[in-house]
């Protein structure tokens, strides 16, 4: 949050004379000069304009004649209340805060992430781009079916030449007349907008004046060709003015073959078509960087434009049922102009419509594609979108996506693409219903709209009901845009994003996993279902990266904390030193591609922090049950930055969001022979503590020389065999014998069985050793044990042991729980059993599974090796006078072992219960 610029920041409440400034978009980027339309300029006009488009003028017969008055009133129900549920989320978005440029995109992008949010931003800009050149060849079409010299029409004037090349031309003539004027500013486009608006509505009333001031007549039809190219007789369709029969046989649905593609029509076909034409609710919102208030002006111009639409669009089904016979209907849907009191103003209406359809669709591909470009989401690719004049019009991405409509044009027809472009456009509408779907359900404080006609209900019923119609339209459209989309977010994610807009996700996991936690009751664990949960306590990372990894191994799903804990007193500094070092740890967790936590304290000293993280890290039932230290010896701390392939090549500090190279966040390594931040002390106390505090502990020596596959994320280290080797008694006690299967011996081998889980340790050996005393017959307790390993469903190698001469044989019994740690021996007979035991130990590492050296073969070389160990870890004793010589025997016993876990498990964690 730190870093996030906050835009209240930029605001002052009072100015120099103590008069309020206002807090809305006015201070966005683009400044307060670029904001001039007004909320009926800059969203009804272009609203309506692009829900009429040319649909208005030449469908309204279609859809009637076939589906008759009743289900074409059905389906603009059904059209509009999925629109009416998409706009209700843009108006709650749109009032949740300053919206600036780029429209739906913005809003979708600023909830969902820019992974989302540039996937659906994309396709969006594509869908409009692609409605402008189907907007532009369906003004061309219309052109020429009066005025083309191959019009086929009763009242075709027959004066432009036709053809591929020709239809191309007209196109990108009309393209450049709706380029120069997107080009000029949205400004002009205002105007130009307000003058079609004019043009559209007199044409409209002109329609409906005409359907009452014009008596009866009859209106020639299309010639169809007859069998074998043979003309048929003319025919007519009647306009019978208002008349009951005529209403009577409009209602039903009849339908038929479509006169202009031969296609037999159907109600989804038909309801396709009618959708297709009130795609347009975007237009408004798309200007949003233009707009004076876009907090006010998206909502109120939006549903108004809805409103008037729909009114209009009913109005006309109804008028077209009482004066319009089937015929007519079905076979003219250019019949406005047939009936109107001056057929040209129908011409100019029509001309009009299909003229600012495509100047809205190219205005508001610029406005998607300036804001793509702004967030850099797809880097050089859209770079030269960026640029502005000095009023804040992109013009490049104008001209950028003027090029692109001329690509398009290219391809000439381009019914398929029409229902690409309303799914397309869908898909825009599902987002947005998601979106505010997600801002109502994470229950965010901040989420608190100025607009509230709208619950989840309505967000989750718009989604479904855009996907619905998606499929209902497209089955294969819908399917390849949602592909298309998904693997946009997949290049967006791998690419990398903005940090600082807010992901929702975030949001909704927090407001999910806190009533999870709530859930998950401490007092309903069974130890069937136990799995470690680890704190590990680092100093610096640099020399303990393979710890890290390897801890991350151990966890098998559970909660894995890494802890660290920075020296100081709070009440003698100025801040909290420890708040900005969570970032460089997150890095840190990103490189070494561990899942893991991060908490950290500070403590006047080492042992005090550890203890606060034992008792805070976690939540809930979700708490680490088991402390991991790295082991306190001479060893020279390595920096492992320096070799790790992960670490040695630096981030990429350029891109937005990213963090500079861990190299810079951490210190080096302490020097050898320098000052510790633990005293060895201190080290053996933090031990007794965690077991105090009934946490199990594992400490971990020379993690650093395990084999690079098996701290890999992946099934590796099948190069070469590797055994894990188990001890699970206390090498520091003389006596052992069948007494070894207490709680902590069982932890061990819990452990090291689920190490062995991991896929980069799949190919390890499991093996479990049992000593013997001298007077204890060889096979009883390898055999209770191997009973025990089957209960477990544990597969490892049992082996035996003898505890030989000078091992501690001779030694005189101790007690029970006793041993050489916490007995009151002498320091030289400890001394000398810990040796034993670790000659014990590393003997049985190079030997193989045939017991002889090397492997079954009985040679010296190429034989399996071990690669890790697990020891007993004795308690630590009473006494704390004697820590250090506990620690002195510990080095002792893992002398020269290689990898190597010492464990000590205070809590049960496996049964043999079902």
């Amino acid at each position: 949050m730190a870093s996030e610029s906050s835009p209240l920041l930029a605001y002052r409440l009072l100015g120099e004379e103590g008069t309020a400034l206002p807090l809305n978009g006015a201070g966005a980027p683009g400044g307060a000069s670029a904001r001039k339309l007004s909320t009926f300029l800059g969203v009804v006009v272009p609203t309506v304009l692009s829900m009429f488009s040319i649909v208005v003028f030449l469908r309204i017969g279609f859809v009637v004649g076939h589906a008759g008055l009743l289900q074409a009133l059905a389906m603009l129900l059904v059209a509009y209340f999925i629109l009416a549920l998409t706009v209700l989320s843009v108006c709650a978005i749109a009032t949740n805060g300053a919206v600036q440029g780029g429209g739906a995109y913005f809003m979708i992008s600023r909830t969902l992430g820019p992974e989302v949010g540039g996937s659906i931003g994309l396709m969006f800009y594509l869908a409009n781009v692609c409605g402008c050149a189907v907007s532009l060849l369906g003004l061309v079409e219309s052109v020429l079916d009066v005025f083309g010299a191959d019009a086929t029409g009763p009242s075709g004037l027959r004066v432009l030449p036709q053809g591929y090349g020709w239809n191309l031309l007209y196109g990108s003539l009309l393209l450049g007349l709706v380029g120069g004027v997107c080009t000029l500013g949205a400004g002009l486009y205002a105007r130009a907008s307000f003058l079609t608006f004019l043009l559209v509505s007199g044409s409209l009333a002109s329609v409906l004046i005409s359907f009452v001031a014009v008596g009866p007549r009859d209106i020639p039809l299309t010639p169809r060709p007859g069998p074998n190219g043979s003309s048929l007789p003319p025919r007519f369709g009647h306009f019978t003015g208002f008349n009951s029969s005529t209403l009577k046989d409009n209602l039903a649905a009849g339908y038929a073959e479509d006169y202009t593609t031969g296609a037999m029509m159907n109600f989804a076909s038909v309801f396709a078509v009618l959708f297709n034409g009130c795609t347009g609710i975007m237009a408004g919102a798309n200007m949003s960087g233009e707009l004076k208030d876009p907090s006010r002006a998206i909502p109120l111009g939006t549903i108004v434009a809805v409103a008037y639409t729909f009114f209009v669009y009913v109005l006309l089904f109804f008028l077209s049922s009482f004066t319009c016979d089937r015929t007519l209907l079905q076979e003219d849907y250019g019949f406005f102009r047939a009936i109107s009191l001056w057929p040209p103003l129908v011409l100019i209406g029509i001309y009009a419509t299909a003229l600012s359809a495509s100047m809205s669709s190219l205005i508001g591909a610029s406005r998607i594609l300036h804001a793509l470009a702004r967030d850099d989401l797809f880097g050089v690719i859209l770079a030269p979108a960026k640029v502005v004049s000095r009023g804040g019009n992109p013009w490049a991405a104008v001209l950028y996506s003027w090029g692109l409509v001329q690509l398009v044009l290219l391809a000439g027809k381009l019914n398929t693409l029409a229902a690409v472009v309303t799914v397309f456009y869908l898909v825009a509408y599902a987002a947005v219903d998601l979106s505010c779907l997600s801002l109502e359900w994470a229950s965010a404080p901040n989420f608190r709209p100025t607009f509230s006609l709208f619950s989840w209900h309505t967000c989750l019923l718009g989604v479904a009901s855009c996907l619905l119609m998606m499929f209902l339209i497209s089955p294969g459209a819908a399917g390849g845009s949602l592909l298309l989309m998904g693997l946009l977010a997949a290049l967006l994610t791998a690419r990398g994003g903005p940090s600082s807009w807010g992901y929702v996700s975030q949001a909704l996991l927090f407001h999910q996993v806190r009533k999870y936690l709530l859930r998950l009751d401490v007092r309903k664990d069974h130890v069937k279902f136990w799995r470690p949960q680890l704190l590990l306590l680092v100093g610096n990372p640099r020399g303990a990266l393979p710890l890290l990894r390897l801890a991350n191994q151990l966890k098998k799903g559970g909660l894995y904390v890494l802890g660290h804990v920075t020296l100081g007193d709070l009440d003698s500094l100025p801040s909290d030193p420890v708040q900005p070092q969570y970032g460089a740890w997150l890095s840190l967790v990103d490189r070494a591609q561990v899942k893991a936590f991060v908490d950290l304290t500070l403590s006047p000293s080492v042992r005090q922090g550890a203890q606060h993280l034992l008792r805070i890290s976690g939540l809930g039932g979700m708490k680490p049950n088991t402390l991991v230290l790295g082991f306190y010896d001479d060893a020279p701390p390595q920096d492992h930055f320096l070799t790790d392939p992960a670490f040695s090549e630096p981030a990429d500090s350029t891109r937005e969001g990213s963090s500079p190279a861990l190299s810079t966040l951490f210190p080096p390594p302490r020097a050898p022979g320098s000052p510790r931040a633990l005293s060895p002390q201190d080290y053996v106390a933090t031990v007794a503590d965690a077991l105090k505090m009934n946490k199990n502990v594992v400490l971990a020596r020379a993690s650093g020389a395990l084999p690079p596959e098996r701290l890999s994320r992946g099934s590796g280290g099948t190069s070469q065999l590797h055994h894990v080797d188990v001890w699970p008694l206390n090498l520091l006690r003389p006596r052992g014998g069948p007494g070894y299967v207490d709680v902590c011996g069982l932890f061990l081998l819990q452990m090291a069985t689920i190490l062995g889980m991991v896929p980069a340790w799949h190919s390890a050996r499991l093996r479990i050793f049992l000593c013997l005393g001298p007077r204890e017959a060889p096979g009883a307790a390898e055999g209770r044990l191997r009973a025990l390993l089957s209960q477990l469903r544990i597969r490892a190698e049992v082996q035996e042991v003898v505890w030989g001469e000078g091992a501690g044989a001779g030694e005189p019994e101790v007690e029970e729980e006793g041993d050489f740690v916490n007995s009151g021996r002498g320091d030289a007979e400890a001394e000398a059993l810990a040796r034993s035991a670790n000659a014990l130990v590393r003997a049985q590492q190079g030997r193989g599974t045939g017991g002889g050296p090397g492997g079954p073969e009985g040679g010296d070389t190429e034989g399996p090796t071990t690669a890790l160990t697990f020891l007993y870890l004795p308690r630590p004793p009473a006494d704390p006078a004697r820590y250090p010589r506990y620690l002195a025997l510990l080095e002792t016993l893992t002398r020269d072992l290689g990898p190597t876990l010492l464990v000590h498990g205070v809590t049960p964690v496996t049964c043999t219960d079902l």
